[in-house]
């Protein structure tokens, strides 16, 4: 299948019990795929951070099986070990994921042979492609542009990226000229750097899966070369993800208005946890959603 267009990362519904909510979970695919999703992913906003390897599993499993016939499966598989991420990576290859994901250790600061080496483990270890995430936005340090560059002389097109270091743009277009404009590379900023990183050759977007139905229709404009109407969904897009300044508080804001949406039951996450929606921030959440409805409705 192809790996592009709009892949959301699902938020983790979690029960009175704190267990995963699987109902919730299938209720929230449905509306993915409805809203213009081309595949799911399960990754850091999934709050894959905080569940158990057996949980990880579970997930996976459910995340390949709800997304069957009906688009892209992508796993995340990032540890802090080479051993842990090739467990997980093979277990995802199992249950069927359409490709894995992996963020580079984030305690500690491994130099570039070292990560070189931990990234073509996880690749060597499974046949389907290998989705590179440089999450230093929020987690962790900076990737090497030279690092991902020799990921792709090794490996073509059985590697992607997806880049979140700051310049956004500047570096998405030196890792595409340091691979002869080769390197297949998704937007990862909630759709903030969307427009510049389309102009720039990303294949795709992966942002949260609240606002899959504003950024399926950004999507979609870009590709269409209409430009002026991805400007106005742009802007009280760029706005909403401004508030999300952390990890936490992207899984917030995003579990909110997937309850205010009517998708999730409960806005419940795994604690401790490092950031709340307030009484003003939900109000300023409410006053963008308007906003971004009547974007994209103005066609």
């Amino acid at each position: 299948m192809t790996i592009a267009g709009v892949l959301p990362v699902f938020q983790t519904p979690f029960g009175p019990d704190d267990q995963i909510d699987r109902t919730a979970l299938a209720r929230q695919f449905d509306w993915l795929f409805a809203n213009g999703a081309d595949g799911v992913v399960l990754a850091m906003v999934s709050e894959v951070l905080r569940l158990s390897s057996e949980e990880r599993d579970a997930l996976a499993g459910l995340t390949c099986e709800l997304a069957a016939g009906r688009g892209v499966s992508v796993v995340s598989v990032g540890a802090e070990s080479t051993r842990v991420a090739i467990r997980h990576a093979r277990h995802a290859e199992k249950v069927g994921a359409t490709a894995v994901m992996a963020t580079p250790p984030a305690l500690h600061q491994a130099d570039e042979e070292q990560l070189f080496g931990y990234f073509m483990s996880i690749a060597d270890a499974v046949s389907v492609p290998l989705i590179v995430q440089d999450a230093s936005g929020y987690v962790g340090a900076n990737l090497p542009i030279t690092l991902q560059a020799r990921l792709h002389a090794e490996l073509g097109d059985r590697v992607l990226f997806k880049p979140e270091a700051h310049p956004v743009g500047p570096r998405l277009t030196m890792l595409r000229e340091q691979t002869g404009g080769q390197a297949m590379i998704f937007e990862g900023t909630g759709g903030l750097y969307l427009v510049d990183s389309f102009r720039r050759g990303a294949v795709g977007t992966m942002p949260a899966a609240d606002l899959v139905w504003a950024l399926s229709a950004m999507w979609r404009a870009l590709c269409a070369g209409d430009y002026p109407r991805a400007y106005r969904i742009a802007g009280p897009l760029a706005l909403m993800v401004s508030l999300q300044t952390s990890l936490d508080g992207f899984v917030a804001i995003e579990k909110h208005l997937l309850v205010k949406q009517g998708v999730l039951a409960s806005a419940a996450m795994r604690g401790p946890v490092g950031h709340f929606v307030d009484a003003q921030t939900a109000a300023e959440v409410e006053v963008l959603l308007d906003l971004l409805r009547a974007a994209v409705a103005d066609e």
